[in-house]
């Protein structure tokens, strides 16, 4: 295998004798060899297989000079757009152009275009006819069905119609790669592969797979709202390793044929993943530009797991990695975390032991081994399941022997805690630990809401669970003499949040003393539940309506209740209050928000609040999740470890 990075210049292919690559990877990101980066995960295990590749990242789509820079592979095209969706990457949730990209060079924007795998795979099709294209990543997999497009306001046909790809993997593709590949070598014609789980193609009608689970069509989903949430829930429901089916979709004269999920990979298929060479940085040719800001959150982190039974409804996780938790050996990661203590800039401190929720590290019952994980039904939420089982015990002891591996200081936890597993677990050496060892001050976990109408619709656990955590946190820290603090995610004008829930969480802020910097809007992203009922206004397995916010003057009256502590919010803040009938809290009361006198603020405004409200918010999630997972404004805050908004 090829040590140093992969070829990305003709000159670097000729070097290495090669006169045309077995497969050529297009992908919208800079390139970064990192395993927390789904480009470098499938070109390494590709070249591992004894393929040659090139990399081609962020082509000019305005000339065919990048696309033709190696001419045409010998066996296929594999196209993403980068670790997020790039209307994600390219706008915020008020459909403002963003500036910046962590994942270019320099920071800079404008180096992918809007809808990055359409276009890429349209201008492969202009300059390389019918040469196969296959297409992955977070953007493919959450838009193959028909899907809500925010940026559009309109019904999308899947990914696959409009790019003109041969094939579609989705979900984190391992299996499907080595498969896929290793037939297109032995002379397959790129059509004939239909068995291969995880993979979506178009057939024609007469050529559909007998008893699969039928969608609506995408003309019926594009006109119908209420068919549009049936087909919601049947790509949700069928979504299972187990006994999820084939799922199909009609799309004019073709049809869209989903095959079942692939398997998740086995603790030692995760190994080898993890094993290969990467030199976990950006290419050498970015150094002048500054780098890729994306790489710092997880230069020095491990990912060790995958999956996430949380299974948020504003989370792309589980149509994407799955809900069942798959992990590394305990030797694997050891391995990781000696590799990084080699790195010439790294200070001894390692950033994240996690994935998309840090602490699971078990499936969350045995039921699910055999008869896969419950359909319609949440582990977690409202309350969690009688069959979970809760165990910290190997998560405990892997992190107490990364500690002790020499050049190591601190081992931190950033990726997420899901505190409601956490306080089942009657066993309280893990949170102990966790408080003692592996906080850096502050520690950023994700209530979301207090409203349980809201949290019912967000598919997360009450506010009790997260005040009991608060209240134990708190108790634990003091009792060892520490000053730390809890750093909560906070969401604004999910679906089901009126002006009146949006004040019962400024009350909830005011009461607990937490000012927070920064709030996310609810971002309507391709394919999660939460999306289906931002569109329909239906709640797509009750059918029952759900109340959604829209109007860019209620979403921001809405955020600025969570910020009512700020001046520049006053207006906005009287406004609503007044709209909702709540004049009792203006005035100057301490328990009112604001003051109707310009330049004033209520007392809720200027009590003695939490250290760590005061500082600079740092909960800017990296952009991967995933695995990190949608729903929130910012691009970083989706889950960097294999996609989409998480917890």
């Amino acid at each position: 295998m090829y040590e140093g990075f992969l070829p990305t210049t003709r000159k670097e292919m000729e070097e290495l004798g090669i006169s045309q690559f077995d497969f050529i990877y297009i992908t919208g990101d800079a390139y970064v060899d990192h395993p927390s980066f789904g480009a470098a995960i499938v070109t390494r295990l590709i070249e591992s297989m004894g393929f040659t590749i090139g990399i081609i990242s962020q082509p000019d789509w305005h000339s065919d000079r990048d696309f033709r820079r190696f001419g045409a592979p010998k066996y296929a095209f594999l196209v993403t757009a980068g670790n997020i969706d790039s209307m994600v990457a390219h706008y915020t949730a008020a459909k403002r152009k963003r500036s910046d990209d962590a994942y270019t060079a320099g920071g800079a924007g404008g180096k992918r275009p809007d809808r990055a795998v359409i276009v890429y795979c349209q201008k492969l099709r202009e300059y390389f006819g019918d040469v196969p294209v296959i297409i992955g990543g977070l953007e493919a997999s959450l838009r193959r069905f028909a899907h809500y497009d925010y940026w559009d306001d309109a019904v999308r046909p899947s990914v696959l119609v409009d790019s003109g790809a041969d094939l579609l993997m989705y979900g984190m593709g391992e299996h499907q790669i080595q498969e896929v590949c290793t037939r297109l070598a032995a002379g397959e014609d790129i059509h004939s592969i239909t068995d291969v789980r995880g993979i979506c193609y178009l057939t024609e009608p007469v050529n559909t797979p007998i008893g699969a689970a039928q969608c609506p069509s995408f003309e019926q989903v594009r006109d119908n709202k209420k068919e549009y949430a049936k087909a919601t829930k049947i790509q949700y429901d069928w979504q299972d390793e187990v006994y999820g089916k084939t799922i199909i979709q009609r799309h004019g004269k073709m049809m869209l044929v989903q095959t079942p999920p692939a398997l998740s990979l086995t603790t030692e298929e995760l190994d080898h993943i993890y094993s290969l060479p990467y030199t976990r940085t950006y290419h050498p040719s970015y150094e002048a530009l500054g780098g890729v800001p994306g790489i710092e959150e997880v230069r020095f982190s491990i990912t060790h797991n995958r999956g996430c039974f949380g299974y948020c409804n504003f989370c792309s996780i589980a149509l994407h990695q799955g809900r069942r938790i798959t992990v590394r050996s305990q030797e694997s990661v050891l391995a990781e975390a000696e590799r990084i203590t080699q790195m010439p800039d790294f200070k001894g401190y390692i950033h994240d032991v996690g994935g998309p929720t840090a602490d699971f590290r078990r499936t969350s019952c045995d039921k699910q081994l055999k008869h896969g994980l419950c359909q319609g039904k949440k582990c977690l939420a409202p309350k969690p399941c009688p069959a979970l089982k809760v165990d910290h015990t190997e998560y405990l002891e892997l992190l107490r022997k990364i500690r002790k591996v020499k050049g190591v200081k601190r081992v931190f936890i950033r990726s997420g805690l899901r505190y409601d597993y956490l306080m089942e677990d009657k066993n309280e050496e893990f949170l102990h630990e966790l408080i003692r060892y592996h906080v850096s001050g502050q520690l950023k976990v994700a209530p979301e809401h207090c409203s349980a109408a809201v949290l019912d619709k967000m598919g997360k656990p009450h506010i009790e669970a997260y005040k009991a955590f608060q209240k134990r946190f708190y108790e634990i820290t003091k009792g060892m003499g520490k000053e730390q603090y809890l750093v909560p995610y906070l969401m604004s004008s999910h679906p089901g949040s009126t002006l009146n829930e949006a004040i019962e969480l400024a009350l909830f802020l005011r009461d607990n003393h937490i000012r927070p910097e920064q709030v996310q809007d609810f971002y309507p992203t391709p394919g999660t539940i939460s999306t289906s009922m931002f569109y329909t206004e239906l709640d797509p397995y009750t059918m029952e309506k759900v109340y959604v916010p829209k109007t860019p003057k209620e979403k921001a009256m809405q955020r600025a209740l969570l910020q009512y502590f700020q001046p520049k919010n006053r207006e906005l803040v009287l406004e609503a209050l007044k709209i909702a009938g709540r004049r009792d809290l203006i005035g100057s009361s301490p328990k009112c928000l604001v003051e109707d006198i310009p330049g004033a603020q209520g007392k809720g405004g200027d009590r003695k609040w939490q250290k760590n409200t005061d500082r600079q918010n740092s909960s800017q999630r990296n952009r991967n999740s995933s695995l990190k997972k949608s729903g929130r404004n910012s691009p970083s805050n989706e889950k960097r470890k294999g996609g989409g908004r998480k917890h």
